[in-house]
């Protein structure tokens, strides 16, 4: 599952490098960041879940104010993803820029207690949406340059599967504090800002830093070893090579970070996954029209995102690891396509009882097919010192287009309805799909 190094002289430290039993599929620090991304959603999404019923119900904000903040909380992480990235590839620690990033997080949850205006609560989500827009990079950095390959679909479906488990715990979490404690609201906001603490201290103490993973290297190449590959379960502080940590290279300018443009291959993919985002409907306007055709009832509206957040748990390995042996750029494609399916569902098919369960297993697949795969199929393109800043291009790309989409299908659905502005983006998914189909396939190499 590793690899290995067979430059090394016979017999020359073999019998020290050999571990008996199973090895594991993804590298140590894959499943330490994982933990750290499932800590970190219970928390966001235990706030998530109630945000809307508390600024509308009990603080009394008007549609257009809580518009306003969604598209506060759901567009400064895109932007803010460039300056992360760029950062940890300058400074050449990804663990320092992402520990700041889930650090911010946390500050800003115990102080949702503090505001009420529209303006203070627009600045802490802000500065919530900042800590995630400054993490994701070099999360995902670490992640990619950590495992070898041929393994990076399995190695992020593994990540996401652990991060969407958190996913689903944080709503159930917030439902069971409401329910219980008298003062809900509040004891959800206190709950959450602890369980973001103890994410923080697991990525910490846990996740390998630069000059450990430094020291590794330099103990790898007196082994006659490869500095920076992925080493075997079990040996000192592998698993986070931080490029440049210790070769006396200088920084990373951003000159540099956007010269990464040149790349064909990175174009291509960029403006594939923009392509894409700006006919992929947001979740939250495929739940509501999933309440509107099949006739659910709005008890059972918060239960619908546990729907695809399973299927996505479910098949976010399986899909990962099917990528890197058919092609990373075909499961993603057919992830969308699966979206597609999802979207004709809802225009044509009769309101049976088990339209929910369809529509909800297509959008899940779409998740499982293209949110660890899209960045997996970086790990051939952008070099290593460059990584992060790689992973913050095309990411930035997608979700600035997917904002783009909901800004649009909302007027859209204003306009003509809920029927044509989904018959309208279905039209165009099916276009930007075989678009992206031929531009894809002759730059994605043997992946």
């Amino acid at each position: 599952m590793y690899l290995t190094d067979r430059t090394a002289p016979a017999g020359a430290g073999t019998d020290r490098g050999r571990r008996r039993g199973p090895r594991p599929g993804v590298a140590p620090v894959v499943l330490v960041l994982g933990t750290v991304s499932l800590i970190t959603d219970i928390s966001s999404e235990m706030v998530t879940a109630v945000l809307p019923l508390y600024l509308v119900t009990t603080l009394g904000f008007s549609p257009l104010a809580f518009g306003t903040l969604d598209g506060v909380y759901n567009g400064v992480s895109a932007l803010v993803q460039l300056t992360g990235g760029h950062l940890a590839d300058r400074i050449r620690n990804h663990k320092l820029l992402a520990g700041l990033g889930y650090g911010l997080s946390a500050l800003c949850k115990p102080l949702l207690l503090l505001v009420s205006s529209i303006g203070a609560l627009g600045t802490v989500l802000a500065l919530d949406r900042t800590g995630k827009g400054l993490r994701t990079a070099p999360r995902d950095a670490m992640i990619s340059l950590s495992t070898p390959s041929g393994k990076q679909g399995r190695a992020f479906g593994v990540h996401r599967a652990m991060d969407t488990t958190g996913a689903m715990l944080g709503p159930l979490a917030a439902f069971l504090i409401l329910s219980a404690a008298a003062d809900g609201y509040d004891a959800v906001f206190g709950v959450s800002a602890c369980v973001a603490v103890l994410g923080v201290v697991v990525l910490v103490l846990f996740v390998p830093g630069r000059r450990r993973a430094a020291r590794a290297d330099r103990a790898s190449e007196a082994e006659g070893r490869q500095p920076g590959v992925v080493r075997e379960a079990g040996e000192a502080d592998t698993g986070v090579p931080e490029a440049g940590a210790a070769d006396g290279k200088p920084p990373v300018r951003i000159r540099e970070a956007f010269a990464l443009l040149r790349l064909p291959r990175l174009r291509a993919l960029a403006g594939c996954a923009a392509l894409l985002g700006l006919t992929t409907v947001s979740d939250a306007f495929v739940y509501l029209l999933l309440q509107r055709r099949a006739g659910i009832g709005e008890q059972w509206f918060t239960l619908l995102p546990l729907g695809t957040a399973l299927v996505f748990l479910l098949l976010a390995v399986p899909l990962g690891a099917l990528a890197d042996r058919v092609g990373r750029h075909t499961v993603f494609l057919s992830g969308h396509g699966a979206l597609l399916t999802g979207y004709a569902l809802l225009l044509w098919a009769p309101a049976t009882p088990a339209l929910p369960f369809l529509v909800l297993a297509l959008h899940g697949v779409f998740y499982a097919a293209t949110d660890g795969v899209l960045p997996a199929a970086l790990a051939d393109i952008v070099p290593e010192e460059l990584r992060a800043s790689g992973l913050a291009i095309v990411g930035t790309s997608q979700a600035l287009a997917r904002f783009c989409c909901s800004l649009a299908f909302g007027a859209a659905w204003t306009v003509w309805g809920d029927g044509p502005a989904l018959a309208a983006s279905a039209v165009g998914l099916l276009c930007c799909a075989a678009v992206a189909g031929r531009v894809l396939r002759p730059a994605d190499g043997n992946r």
